[in-house]
């Protein structure tokens, strides 16, 4: 998974889909700035998260995520372009 701010959620790029709702209620929410970098994400669903903002614990001990099929990063698509083509 590519996080392309290093964790500071400053980007969408680290976008995980919570596979089990009730996975996802036992998270904290999220805050104001995560929602906003949600916002710019690609395949935005009920149970989107940015994965540099979950906070693992005991709790949430056998969580799966999905990745999006796509990314907003022009880095990630430009690559997948060129590998395409090659």
């Amino acid at each position: 998974m590519e996080g392309a701010c290093g964790g500071s959620c400053a980007c969408s790029t680290c976008h995980v889909i919570v596979q089990d709702e009730a996975m996802y209620e036992k998270m904290e929410e999220p805050s104001d700035d995560e929602n906003d970098m949600l916002d710019l994400a690609f395949g935005l669903t009920e149970t989107s998260r940015l994965g540099c903002q979950v906070v693992m614990g005991k709790a949430l001990d056998g969580l799966v995520v999905k990745l999006p099929s796509m990314t907003r990063n022009m880095q990630a698509s430009d690559f997948a372009e060129k590998e395409k083509k090659a």
